[in-house]
């Protein structure tokens, strides 16, 4: 190995919305407008129902759980995070959706209290509640020191990287755009005189091509990108062709990480030429617990993703993965069963690396070297 180790914090969706929000300290209004519930207490009520009783209110610190302490220990050099949520108090519903997501903002020291380094916000649900909503969410955001990328004023603003200052005068750059294959509309992307998110039409060889030009165009030697990609269905291990081929042209054109979510359980992880490719991490934080149907995926196990990368060449040098898991609106250490059912996942799915290790301590760490 050449160089130091720079480690990244990466996970999938952070849903501190609607009936997470209804647990914390400043609960805001809970009204839906969804055909299934029409209150988001209720989400509470299906997980008090499946796991336990959830004290009210809750600490900020609650729905986060093990995962602080892990994130503590391991002191990554930067922590990127979807915020799958609006954080405002607007009560326009976006039309043409059929689930919207809100958070308080006064409930904010509930997502500041994890230090995410950047907020990455291109996703289907940053405009449940309109351009006013999105307004708010950017204001609040910015206004307590939060980083952002994928969504913004208009479309420059948009597709503008967030960037982190790394050691040596160095820096992570992220990129965040969304796919319509996540569920975001069209009608969501920023352009030259409109708010929005940062859109891809499709997964073109041409759109990747644009994207890994401006990647090189920012990107400074020794300085990482990441490439933060909302996108593909909520169920299922299978990746499109396009997307596949999406990814690695990104890869090889000068990214170094594609950091995939929007999946409500982990997809694929693969190895190109040393780079990583996530293609979904999986939900992190939500409200989720009590839903039934789709059992066989285990979306109660969260995947805590440490990504260390060598610097100055971006290559990979290992995937550390904690697993948690959601029980009465926390995360918490799995039992050694889920933990090995985890394991034996990744090897099925996974290509381009060794066979997965387990490390037992406070939990089971599993570990992913590129072969």
């Amino acid at each position: 190995m050449d160089g130091d180790l720079v480690t990244v914090f990466l996970c999938g969706d952070v849903m501190l919305g609607r009936g997470v929000d209804q647990i914390l300290p400043y609960p805001g209004d809970p009204a839906l407008r969804e055909g299934y519930l029409d209150d988001a207490r209720a989400y509470v009520e299906l997980a008090e129902v499946a796991n336990g009783p959830i004290p009210r209110p809750v600490g900020f610190a609650w729905p986060w759980g093990e995962a602080l302490p892990v994130l503590d220990e391991a002191a990554p050099a930067a922590r990127v995070i979807n915020l799958e949520t609006s954080v405002t108090r607007s009560g326009t519903f976006a039309s043409g959706k059929e689930v919207h997501y809100r958070m308080n903002p006064g409930n904010l020291p509930c997502l500041t209290l994890a230090r995410p380094d950047v907020c990455v916000l291109a996703n289907n649900h940053v405009l449940d509640f309109g351009r006013n909503g999105l307004a708010e969410t950017l204001d609040v955001l910015a206004g307590a020191g939060l980083r952002t990328a994928g969504a913004g004023v208009d479309a420059d603003t948009a597709r503008r990287p967030a960037i982190v200052p790394l050691h040596g005068d160095h820096h992570l750059l992220v990129f965040s755009f969304g796919l319509p294959t996540s569920g975001i509309p069209f009608s969501w992307a920023a352009t030259e005189d409109r708010s929005g998110v940062a859109f891809l039409s499709e997964p073109s060889e041409t759109a990747a091509n644009g994207l890994a030009a401006r990647v090189r165009q920012l990107k400074r030697p020794g300085d990482l990108a990441i490439a933060s990609i909302h996108w593909g269905p909520n169920w299922g291990y299978g990746v499109s062709r396009s997307e596949a081929a999406f990814a690695r042209l990104l890869l090889d054109g000068g990214v170094d990480v594609v950091h995939g979510h929007s999946s409500h359980h982990p997809r694929s992880l693969e190895n190109h030429h040393g780079k990583l490719v996530i293609h979904g991490c999986g939900d992190f934080i939500d409200d989720y617990e009590g839903i039934t149907g789709y059992e066989q995926y285990r979306d109660d196990l969260r995947l805590l993703f440490l990504v260390s990368l060598e610097q100055p060449t971006g290559r990979l040098h290992e995937v550390r993965i904690v697993p948690l898991q959601a029980h009465r609106m926390r995360l918490q250490h799995p039992s050694a069963r889920d933990c090995h059912w985890l394991q034996r996942l990744l090897d099925r799915i996974s290509t381009g690396f060794h066979p997965c290790t387990t490390t037992e301590g406070d939990g089971h760490t599993l570990t992913l070297r590129p072969l």
